[in-house]
């Protein structure tokens, strides 16, 4: 077991946080962290790392067990650039390296020195545990996992976006390979291909993940193991989150079904002991139920399922057919061109996602799209009739408090009504006078859509409309835009919503819209393509289209070629094993480890050894996609 957590509790003077949590986690698990926004999932993942202290019970680490953070807030040096940063993993390799590089000099003076061999052995094992003399391949192959390309290496930390930071940091925690890898919200601010990547890495982790995330698609695919948290309780639950809500509800029922069945013996027992504690004959026996009654453990009654929030979006004016035309635009941000050539029309009832990788301009577009931005070239134009409002990215509320912000759009309505109205959007009780200003993220995005419900809009334009929502919010939110009966613009990666709202995607690929039936067709695109697939050169693609027998000739000549070429990787690079295989050996040889031109010389052979191995494995890496493609 890689920790245990006994009887642990949390508490902030006198609200309960969390209390008598008992679980474990093992090599291995794939756990998903869910409840409410603010149940204490975050304060679950602090007290694991030390960040805040248990109140009751023990958290224990197995020995010798490394964790890794990614927290909501980065935690990056903003004026370290992108490579720079990364190379912060390696900081200790380095030093190590460094100190080495000294030692040798010396040791070229003192030869015989055993403290100095012997120090000089502990280091280079430090350095090859971490495979620190291959750490530039590493952290390129780790960047362009997360979408960096070389071009970005220099880009200083401070001018990325929140995703772009949010990618720099996990390629980080990734590039350390913790025993345990502790997560909270890894998929926010990811994009599509992003998403993928990440999934498929930690399927394949060796180690331990425990991961907060109110994403069911990507609960579904890489949670072994659900842990919700609830009313200061957490349960554990086997399987990923479809398993969880199957789960759920039949232990409800059964702890529904044993309730009723124990509170109807005890009422037998009660009226037996009712009926004859009085009776001279039978007394006793009474006596005897009276006992058994009161040793008697009856089941905790279920508490009330949750309510789910339940409101809608509606309208009053019908606009005209065409809702929302963009002809010909010229997106741009900084300078620099983002979209080209944009051409479509949203008509009435109609819904249109945009999606496409961070960076590409999305925002950007649907800022343009709002007239908050003005266009390169080109024309936007809403139809007659037609009343929009707007859900940003960057959620901002009116208002001082929660009530006022939302009586300042009905003034006419009494207390009650605006606390009524509230409710639905899951403010009640004291709730209603929060300051707008103390709002966490999810709090300010129900608050957004309590407003935005009131605007009676007949268009919405949503900018990743359910990023700070938890799981339940999220469901609410889904349910209420897909029976929407009016038109919706919506950047989102949120793959539940892309799926339930069942209408094309606009996806932006190198500077153009590219569109989709729906998300089944976008999904099965981007399996096919891959994590890094880029479009091909129009000159090529022109070249293509010129001879497709000479095309195809030569598309055969050129793979024979590679299958060749991938044989001899193949056989180098087990022959290169083999040698490399031996140098460790000979790393535990005490006439070399004390003889030390001998070990300098076997380091240098081995260093030499493990760079070619990579030559050959990015070579070998390539040739297998070119092939596969």
């Amino acid at each position: 077991m890689l920790i245990t957590l006994e009887n642990v509790g949390k508490s902030y003077g006198t609200d309960i946080i969390l209390q008598r949590i008992n679980a474990t986690v093992n090599k291995g698990d794939r756990i998903g962290v869910i409840g409410e926004n603010g149940a204490g999932k975050t304060t679950l993942l602090n007290m694991l790392m030390g960040i805040y202290d248990n109140d009751t019970g023990d958290i224990i680490f197995s020995d010798n067990a490394t964790v890794g953070y990614l927290k909501q807030i980065d935690g990056l040096n903003l004026e370290n650039t992108i490579y720079s940063e990364m190379q912060t993993v390696f900081r200790d390799v380095f030093a190590a390296i460094a100190e080495c590089e000294k030692i040798e000099k010396q040791l070229a003076d003192s030869p015989r020195n055993t403290e100095l061999v012997e120090r000089h052995h502990r280091l280079q094992n430090l350095i090859y545990a971490k495979d620190g003399y291959n750490s530039d391949f590493l952290i390129k192959k780790m960047l362009a996992g997360m979408g960096f390309g070389e071009e970005e290496y220099n880009k200083q930390v401070k001018v990325l976006s929140g995703g772009e930071r949010t990618r720099l940091n996990l390629a980080k925690l990734l590039l350390e390979n913790p025993d345990i890898l502790i997560l909270d919200e890894p998929t926010n601010h990811l994009d599509f291909d992003t998403l993928n990547w990440l999934e498929d890495y930690l399927l394949s982790y060796k180690g331990a993940i425990i991961a907060v995330s109110h994403d069911r698609f990507f609960l579904d695919k890489v949670a072994v193991k659900i842990w919700e948290v609830e009313d200061t309780f957490l349960y554990e639950y086997k399987g990923n989150y479809s398993a969880f809500e199957v789960q759920k509800r039949e232990k409800l029922k059964q702890q529904q079904r044993q309730y009723e069945a124990d509170m109807k013996k005890a009422a037998k027992l009660q009226d037996y002991i009712d009926r004859n504690l009085v009776r001279a004959s039978t007394t006793k026996m009474a006596q005897s139920r009276r006992k058994q009654l009161e040793k008697m453990e009856i089941t905790e009654k279920p508490k009330a399922p949750r309510v789910p929030l339940k409101f809608s979006f509606e309208f009053d004016v019908k606009p005209y057919d065409e809702v929302l035309t963009v002809e010909n635009l010229c997106v741009a941000a900084g300078g620099k061109e983002l979209i080209d050539g944009l051409d479509f029309v949203l008509r009435r009832g109609d819904r249109l996602i945009i999606a496409g990788p961070n960076g590409s301009g999305k925002t950007t577009l649907i800022n343009t799209i709002t007239g908050k931005i003005m266009p390169k070239s080109g024309k936007v134009k809403l139809g007659m009739g037609v009343i929009p409002t707007v859900f940003d990215q960057h959620v901002k509320v009116s208002g001082s408090t929660v009530i006022d912000s939302v009586w300042a759009l009905r003034p006419k309505w009494t207390q009650l009504e605006v606390r009524s109205y509230l409710a639905r959007f899951g403010y009640r009780g004291e709730d209603v006078f929060k300051s707008c200003v103390s709002l966490s993220g999810g709090e300010r995005a129900r608050l957004r859509f309590c407003q935005m419900s009131l605007d009676r809009a007949n268009l919405m334009f949503l900018d990743e409309p359910t990023n700070h929502l938890d799981i339940y919010m999220r469901r609410a939110v889904t349910q209420a835009l897909s029976a929407y009966q009016g038109s919706i613009l919506t950047v989102t990666h949120d793959r539940f919503l892309m799926q339930q709202l069942a209408c094309p995607i606009l996806n932006i690929e190198g500077g153009k819209g590219v569109f989709y039936q729906n998300f089944e067709d976008f999904m099965a695109k981007h399996k096919t393509d891959g994590f890094n697939s880029k479009p091909a050169k129009k000159e090529e693609k022109e070249k293509n289209t010129d001879s497709p027998q000479l095309n195809q000739k030569q598309a055969r000549r050129q793979a024979a070629a590679d299958r060749q070429r991938l044989r001899r990787c193949e056989k180098e690079m087990e022959e290169l094993q083999l040698a490399i295989d031996g140098y460790n050996r000979d790393m535990q040889n005490p006439d070399i480890t004390t003889d030390f031109e001998k070990m300098n010389k076997l380091w240098r052979d081995l260093d030499s050894a493990n760079k070619k191995m990579d030559r050959l494995f990015e070579e070998w890496a390539a040739l297998s996609e070119k092939l596969e493609n």
